[in-house]
């Protein structure tokens, strides 16, 4: 025989899972001190600079 669900507790208890899954995105997003929302933001901008370094500029007459 299958074994016998209460949904209502299953739906609670899928509801609750998905509640701490985006608690836990929610901490590792904004649980960080100045110093690591720093870092992060300086290693941004210095991967910006190299994209930016890095591209072709193409002919203004406009012949390839």
């Amino acid at each position: 025989m299958a074994q016998i669900i209460n949904l209502r507790m299953a739906r609670k208890a899928r509801t609750r899972d998905a509640a701490q899954q985006q608690a836990q995105a929610s901490r590792a997003r904004h649980g960080r001190t100045k110093s690591e929302r720093d870092a992060a933001e300086a290693e941004t901008a210095r991967l910006d600079r190299v994209v930016d370094g890095a591209k072709r500029e193409r002919p203004e007459d406009g012949s390839n």
